[in-house]
Formats: structure tokens, C-alpha cells, sequence
């Protein structure tokens, strides 16, 4: 199995760009052809949050086309930029929204990997937190199953970055998640959003990472006093490869965009010069 994971896409409508610099939707676009292009496809895709720039439903209508090219399956889940409501109207059909009640919160059964949606979205607030009722839910829904390999998807890490104002405004409560995910050694890997950077730490015996944006990025600057900027530095997508020999799962980061080559190592059998 092979599952991709794109974040982070703030699509805006009538061709309008996010802080006047970026064109989400072409950025996007570029995304699904390059995804759609890879000579081993991801058989599904998880889309880790902020789906849309403001919640509105004629972003999220946009983003239904947007997405509409993908050549499979692919799940939603909200970011801070997003509203629930409007998340589902947009997307009637796939009942999996619905599963969590109030929050977009969801199991996927249907591959090698189980697949666990959490919603850390507070309405109206930058910043995430797990609900308590949502912390009891996990704990229940890893506990049925306890020898099938899970990856959690989520919008915001539950670890500090040292890129200090995206980290004032991070997960509320990343200890009540890791008590859990400890007891859970199926947890393979906790995949996140909202940092628009690649970014690892171990968290509760197993790895939590987040993913690149498909646009802008956010900038690499560990002075916590630094101001908030981004940068266009590539855009990328991540690919996590089910070894089921192996037991493990395996993390790749792609970037967006054109690039020279592949160029051979070898002539025959020889090293070129």
C-alpha cells in the first residue's frame, strides 16, 4: 500500500491569491498532475487540513473541482482554516464525514494501513485541541484492533517546532495524545499539517511528521522571536510505503515541480566520469 498525503492547500476563489503572492489553485492543480502522474500511484490520499483560506462554500466548491482529476481515492479532513459544515455540504458523498458527529472524526478500514481521522480544529481559533470525548474514541477505536498496523491523521502536530510563532499556535493538549498513542504500539505514524514544512519527532513510542504544503512554505527560522513569514520554497506531497515484509512504514517527501533528469549513475556497468 502506498498512501499519499498533500496539506495545506488554502484555495481561494475567482482567482484570487493568499497574501496577495500565492495562486493556491494552480499550485493545486499542479499537485493532482503531478500526483496523478507517478509511476507508482498512492492508492488513496489523506488531505491533512486547511483545505480552503476562509470556510467559505464557494472555496470549498472549488476544491471539489480542484480535486475532482485525482486518480484515487482521497480523504478530508479540517485545518483551522476550515468549517465543518461547510466541509460536508461540499462533499455529500463521502459518508465518512459524517461518522464523528459535531467533529469531522473517522476510521478508514479499507487498506493494509487503518487509517485514523482526528479533528483539533476550535472554530474561529488558530490553534487546536483534541476533545477529551475524541481522546476516549481513539483509545477505544486502537484497543479493537490491536495487531492491525494504524496510521492518525490530524491537522495540527502535537509537538513543538522551534519555529515559534506557527508553535504559539500548535496543538493544546499534545500530552492527553500521547498517553493514548502510547498504549498503542500499532500506531506506525501520526501524519500532520499546519507547519507547511516537512518535519519529524519520535511522540509516543512511534514518529509524528508533518507535510509540506502544495504552495507556500512556511519560513525555517528557530528564533522564537522571529516574525511570521513564508517563502516559496518548493512545494512537496509525501508518500508513505506500506512494507509489509518488513512491518514498517516508509516516508518519502516529493517536491512540486519540473526538474532535469533522471540521469543514469552508470554507463553499463561503468562509473561515468
Amino acid at each position: 500500500m502506498i498512501l499519499g498525503q498533500i496539506s495545506d492547500l488554502h484555495i481561494k476563489t475567482d482567482g484570487k491569491k493568499s497574501y496577495r503572492v500565492v495562486d493556491t489553485a494552480e499550485a493545486l492543480r499542479r499537485c493532482v498532475r503531478q500526483v496523478n502522474a507517478l509511476k507508482q500511484k498512492p492508492d488513496v490520499l489523506v488531505i491533512t487540513g486547511d483545505l480552503v483560506d476562509f470556510g467559505k462554500p464557494s472555496e470549498y466548491a472549488c476544491l471539489r473541482e480542484l480535486l475532482a482529476p485525482l486518480a484515487m481515492p482521497y480523504y478530508l479532513l479540517p485545518g483551522n482554516h476550515d468549517e465543518r459544515n461547510a466541509l460536508r455540504a461540499a462533499f455529500p458523498e463521502h459518508a465518512y464525514l459524517q461518522q464523528g458527529g459535531e467533529r469531522i472524526e473517522y476510521v478508514i478500514e479499507d487498506h493494509p494501513v487503518r487509517i485514523i481521522a482526528l479533528d483539533t480544529v476550535i472554530p474561529r481559533a488558530s490553534g487546536g485541541e483534541l476533545a477529551a470525548s475524541s481522546l476516549l474514541w481513539l483509545d477505544d477505536v486502537l484497543a479493537q484492533q490491536p495487531e492491525r498496523p494504524t496510521v492518525i491523521a490530524m491537522h495540527h502536530p502535537p509537538f513543538t517546532t522551534g519555529i515559534g510563532h506557527m508553535d504559539d499556535m500548535g496543538l493544546a493538549n499534545p500530552q492527553a495524545l500521547e498517553a493514548v498513542v502510547r498504549k498503542h504500539p500499532q500506531v506506525e505514524r501520526i501524519l500532520c499539517g499546519h507547519l507547511h514544512r516537512s518535519i519529524q519527532r519520535r511522540f509516543g513510542g512511534t514518529l509524528a511528521t508533518t507535510c509540506p504544503g502544495v504552495s507556500h512554505q512556511v519560513q525555517l527560522d528557530l528564533d522564537p522571536q522571529a516574525p511570521s513569514c513564508f517563502v516559496m520554497e518548493p512545494p512537496g506531497f509525501q508518500l508513505h510505503w506500506w512494507d509489509a515484509a518488513a512491518g514498517s512504514l516508509v516516508s518519502h517527501t516529493a517536491f512540486i515541480g519540473e526538474f532535469d533528469g533522471p540521469y543514469p549513475f552508470y554507463d553499463g556497468d561503468e562509473l561515468i566520469d
